[in-house]
């Protein structure tokens, strides 16, 4: 599904109305005046695959219901700036750091306790306590190790504005995740240098995807060579098919390259909810040790919780680092989605 050139406008002008300084301040903190009615509601830019039997298992284990929409990050990230105050969401779960940041800058968030906050590792979360890092996903190169060797898959996704590979490669411009890598890419390297990459990819003619898991399928049936993912989509398809019989392996870029980041996914308490006991106590689990190995398990996800471990087979997390690279930066996803669009990528 592509975004309509109306959501991105609508997320410009809500962004650029939030940096002018013409919102109302976040709301506070949860306090001890928190209510409950064992109810909620989400809105979650995770698959609901990947998420609901997380979500199945904080019901049952608290008595609370969780009504859940599910969709795109992005396009979810616009609704909510579209619905501002008269939301029913309570709880935003983003797919990526750069849709949190945008409407943090809104003032859409209240403020998150201390407490909460101060669980994930500073780096990975947001730096004014209107999010929370849930867990971390590094981007990868994928490539069909009957068509390169490792050797000769690129280390630098600069490599793929070469015309050899025309019509060789897969993307998923809507998708939350690319969005977010285009975006560090605008942060790293500057506006115009994005704009000449995202204009040479255009240029490519890459084969477009509406996800990671639909580039990872193509590249394991010789369909494509290469194509940018998260890294935990091949974890997944390994566990399920063995890793000997993957014909798509999985390169790192080289270390300061913008491909090369480690965004996170994330939750917010939307402003109304300010007071809600129940989804801050969601927010709460998520990041909680039960739900952290749950994440491991199931999604081959990194971890921000310390004393949970990472799954085996991924390299150190702080090897990944982009230490040039503030995910608080991520936020100005309207301009990435403008970009794309001019580019006739969305």
């Amino acid at each position: 599904m592509r975004i309509p050139l109306s959501v991105a406008a609508l997320v410009a002008g809500a962004t650029v109305l939030a940096l002018s300084g013409c919102t109302q301040a976040a709301e506070p903190a949860a306090t001890a005046t928190e209510t409950s009615d064992n109810a909620f509601t989400l809105y979650s830019g995770r698959d609901e695959a990947l998420v609901q039997p997380l979500i199945d298992q904080f019901e049952e284990q608290s008595g609370i219901s969780v009504e859940v929409r599910y969709g795109n990050t992005a396009e979810l990230g616009a609704l909510l700036l579209e619905e501002g105050d008269a939301t029913p969401a309570q709880v935003f779960l983003a797919q990526d750091a750069g849709a949190l940041g945008a409407l943090s800058n809104a003032d859409l968030f209240a403020t998150l306790p201390a407490e909460t906050t101060d669980k994930v590792p500073a780096g990975f979360t947001s730096t004014d306590d209107t999010w929370v890092g849930v867990t971390g996903r590094a981007r990868v190169i994928t490539y069909d190790s009957e068509a390169m060797s490792a050797a000769e898959v690129p280390p630098s996704v600069d490599a793929f504005t070469d015309p050899a590979w025309a019509g060789k490669f897969g993307i998923a411009p809507t998708n939350a995740s690319f969005q977010a890598f285009v975006t560090a890419y605008r942060v790293l390297n500057g506006e115009d240098a994005a704009d000449e990459w995202v204009a040479a990819v255009a240029a490519n003619s890459p084969v477009i995807f509406d996800n990671n898991r639909a580039i990872l399928a193509a590249v394991n049936d010789g369909v494509i060579q290469a194509g940018l993912i998260n890294h935990y989509y091949w974890f997944a398809q390994a566990a399920e098919t063995g890793e000997a019989n993957m014909r798509a392996q999985l390169s790192y870029p080289e270390a300061g390259d913008a491909g090369s980041i480690v965004n996170v996914t994330g939750a917010g308490l939307l402003a109304g909810a300010a007071q809600d006991a129940d989804a801050l106590e969601f927010i709460d689990y998520l990041i909680g040790a039960e739900a952290q190995q749950y994440f491991v398990d199931e999604t081959y996800e990194y971890p921000l919780l310390a004393g949970v471990e990472a799954p085996a087979g991924l390299p150190a997390l702080e090897s990944l680092v982009n230490p040039d690279l503030d995910l608080a930066d991520l936020d100005t996803l309207a301009d990435t989605q403008a970009l794309l669009g001019k580019h006739g990528l969305i």
